[in-house]
C-alpha cells in the first residue's frame, strides 16, 4: 500500500493536534514559518541538513 507523503503528514498533524492540543496561534506560526523558510535562501542549506 502506497500512501502519499502529504496525506501521511496531514494525518500525523491532525492526530498531534488532537492529542497535544497546542494553541491555534502556535500552529499558525509554525506553518507560516515553515512556508517562509522553504522559499528563502536558507532552503538549500536546510535541505542538505535534512538529507
Amino acid at each position: 500500500m502506497s500512501v502519499p507523503l502529504w496525506f501521511f503528514i496531514t494525518c500525523l498533524g491532525l492526530v498531534g493536534i488532537k492529542l497535544i492540543r497546542p494553541p491555534w496561534w502556535l500552529i499558525a506560526v509554525l506553518l507560516l514559518g515553515g512556508y517562509l523558510l522553504a522559499s528563502s535562501s536558507l532552503a538549500p542549506a536546510i535541505g542538505t541538513a535534512v538529507k
